[in-house]
């Protein structure tokens, strides 16, 4: 399903004249190799140019539509018109001068035999430089002086010969595009991505611009074990991919990867999704929707656009007409080693994934600080409530990032990884942000629990409220507030002391600091002492003579959002005044 989306997708692409015909691929340039009529090597010029990346403009090499790169290993397989210095000039920055030789001899070989009775005077220099250039004389050669260290480390070269780039030579072009459908010596066998029988690709082209992977590249489908083999079948012909459709879904993913548009990086999850139009308007909703990008269109227009895609209707935003039907695919992919894993995979209307988000962030409304301007809480800043910010590894838990996503898209039960990230971060630090207050509330509005009723899950303080951990939260605010009142310089609170054993063993904890309290409303003045000893006297009455004496995950829960949404009330108070 997934190679199949892909295949799809490239197929959009080359309709659209995005993607490269079969055969072809969008390679980064860094040098062009300029010949002279008689094939020699007469300067050497970058292709590197000014790129956007994130907010910021540098230097990078250029994309060009060249001859499909092939899949290397350990061992030796030429490029054509395109490679490194080893391949190209018989020369690298590695200190291993034969293989470099051995490198620079078979795309010699390789180019003689596309090249030989191609009629056309470039295809002639192209020849006649690998006829006459000598390896051992590039490091003196005038032309590789300045860009030398560049060119050795690994930097991809092309050619250039009359005012026009090799590759763009027609004639060249339909020798390459010969060799490239005829070439290929596996067995005939039925393709799982088209259904049509042909060559079967034994090594697929490698996928890049996953971080964590290699950076040649990693194998989205690979068998090099016998492990992972059957029936004596070996690589990948244990999945028979044809040519074209191995071409067909590295090339849509390479394009996506390469698109900051569609790729977004939570944990340790590259996510790339994509329409089946092709549109991007589609996937830059999406980024704003999930992942907290900054709005490509005016907020108004977006909001507008959502309200009506998620009724059902089209939506009409700036010159692009938005179907809520529209196919839509989203992809999360790991690095492992050489490989690439797939986290999850989604598929379903757009419509319906933006129904899924809106659900997803109103469970999350929750009254917020004054100072805290942000809009709705993105995944990404969801899953940083679990992790210690002062940490050097700051990524969440392994498989949580894909999990949420999957609950989040699917609207499905959110996973107990998040609870256990949460409740970990709030005892450890004895801090209940509105981000923590925030996923705690959503936890268990979707995944329901009789110990944590819904008149304690509401987006501001409910005072009606009979829950006794909840209450309990709620007093322990308002402790905390009388020992703050009295004691307006203190470095610590009865938070750093006791948040931990009120919220798990109340009745061991509270009576101490009721008799604490007491001690406090005797320093405080006759007016704002009435005001918290009615407060006292308001939840106490709340909460029976007997307290419980020990409270589980979900009480403490309660417990955690009784407090938050206590204290957050007593700040409005403030501000109000």
């Amino acid at each position: 399903m997934i190679l199949q989306a892909l295949a799809e997708h490239y197929r959009t692409l080359a309709d659209q004249g995005i993607a490269p015909a079969f055969g072809w691929s969008n390679v980064r340039v860094s040098y062009v190799l300029c010949l002279g009529k008689d094939g020699a090597l007469e300067q050497v010029i970058s292709a590197q140019t000014q790129q956007q990346k994130g907010e910021k403009r540098v230097l990078a090499p250029q994309l060009m539509k060249l001859p499909a790169p092939v899949k290397r290993s350990s061992g030796i397989a030429a490029n054509f018109l395109c490679d490194n210095s080893a391949y190209m000039l018989g020369v690298d920055g590695k200190g291993k001068p034969q293989r470099a030789e051995a490198c620079f001899q078979a795309c010699k070989r390789f180019h003689e035999k596309l090249l030989e009775g191609v009629d056309s005077p470039a295809a002639r220099g192209v020849l006649a430089f690998f006829r006459n250039w000598r390896p051992e004389q590039a490091a003196s050669h005038p032309a590789l002086s300045e860009c030398w260290e560049e060119i050795v480390s690994g930097a991809n070269l092309v050619f250039y010969y009359d005012a026009a780039f090799v590759h763009a030579d027609p004639a060249i072009q339909q020798a390459w595009d010969t060799h490239y459908q005829n070439d290929g010596d596996g067995p005939q066998m039925v393709c799982l991505v088209t259904g049509e029988r042909g060559a079967v690709e034994s090594i697929h082209p490698a996928i890049k611009n996953v971080p964590g992977a290699q950076s040649s590249g990693a194998a989205l489908v690979a068998f090099n074990a016998p492990a992972f083999c059957s029936y004596g079948k070996e690589q990948s012909l244990n999945a028979p991919t044809s040519k074209y459709a191995a071409f067909a879904y590295t090339t849509a993913l390479n394009h996506l990867l390469a698109d900051w548009e569609h790729t977004y990086r939570i944990g340790d999850t590259t996510v790339v999704c994509w329409a089946k139009s092709g549109e991007n308007t589609y996937s830059n909703i999406m980024g704003w929707m999930v992942f907290g990008r900054k709005p490509v269109y005016a907020l108004s227009d977006m909001q507008n656009a959502l309200k009506e895609l998620c009724a059902g209707n089209a939506a009409q935003l700036e010159e692009d007409r938005l179907d809520p039907n529209m196919e839509f695919y989203i992809l999360g992919i790991s690095p492992n080693a050489a490989r690439l894993s797939v986290r999850f995979f989604l598929r379903n209307t757009f419509g319906a994934f933006l129904q899924n988000i809106l659900a997803h962030q109103q469970r999350l409304e929750i009254v917020k600080p004054s100072y805290e301007k942000s809009g709705p809480l993105s995944i990404e800043k969801l899953l940083d409530e679990t992790v210690n910010q002062n940490s050097r590894d700051k990524l969440p838990a392994p498989n949580l990032a894909g999990e949420m996503l999957r609950a989040v898209l699917n609207n499905t039960r959110y996973p107990a990884t998040l609870l256990n990230g949460i409740t970990l971060r709030i005892r450890a630090e004895r801090k209940i942000t509105w981000g923590r207050a925030a996923a705690l509330k959503a936890y268990y509005l979707n995944n329901t629990n009789p110990q944590v009723p819904k008149e304690v899950l509401n987006v501001s303080l409910n005072p009606d409220s009979s829950n006794v951990p909840y209450n309990l939260g709620r007093l322990f605010s308002v402790l905390e507030a009388i020992q703050t009142a009295a004691n307006s310089k203190l470095n610590t609170t009865i938070k750093d002391q006791y948040f931990n054993a009120a919220s798990s063993m109340p009745n061991r904890v509270y009576p101490v600091l009721i008799n604490l309290a007491q001690k406090h409303l005797r320093k405080l003045e006759g007016g704002l002492r009435t005001y918290y000893d009615n407060q006292l006297i308001d939840l106490m009455s709340k909460l029976g003579e007997t307290l419980p004496d020990r409270m589980n995950l979900p009480q403490q829960g309660s417990f955690q959002l009784g407090y938050y949404h206590q204290t957050q009330a007593r700040y409005e108070k403030k501000e109000e005044k």
